[in-house]
């Protein structure tokens, strides 16, 4: 997004979004990668995590279009719908509400199939500032990695 900001009786142009990307190779297929992110609870196996609860299935599968996803994390509420669903090689999400209010416009999460497992890509998009954004971008991050971390150490314990 690009809005105009004015600085005295100039303006500027001024981008705000801050994608978030983190990446993971885990040594699983792409399927059951998929599934354990999908759901939601899972990602309570980090203690960054407090509580995560479907609280609406989607349509043709519980996670699928249409579902809300309740995440309760150190950092803050998060009410997610997801909006596109495409196992096991993808699906999107849309935070609607959070505390602290983030504007958010969109996260995917992809999953390719890899000599070693499932290349995972997460990248969510919000619309803030630069400090906020950098800020965002580094503890989001974080949670993010520690979430995929605790997928491929449990998956790796399923083995």
């Amino acid at each position: 997004m690009v809005s105009k900001v004015m600085f005295g009786s100039m303006p500027r142009e001024r981008t705000d979004m801050e994608t978030i990307v983190v990446e993971r190779t885990i040594a699983a297929p792409p399927e059951e990668v998929f599934d354990w992110c999908a759901i939601t609870t899972n990602y309570e196996r980090t203690v960054w995590v407090l509580r995560d609860k479907l609280t609406r299935p989607g349509e043709g599968a519980a996670y699928g279009v249409g579902a809300i996803r309740l995440h309760t994390w150190l950092i803050g509420r998060f009410h997610e719908r997801i909006t596109r669903y495409d196992p096991p090689h993808s699906f999107d999400y849309i935070v609607d509400r959070s505390f602290p209010s983030i504007p958010h416009t969109g996260a995917t999460m992809t999953f390719t199939p890899t000599p070693g497992g499932t290349r995972v890509v997460w990248a969510s998009t919000v619309d803030v500032g630069p400090i906020v954004g950098r800020i965002a971008r580094t503890v989001v991050g974080h949670v993010f990695g520690r979430i995929l971390d605790a997928c491929a150490k449990d998956l790796a314990t399923k083995r």
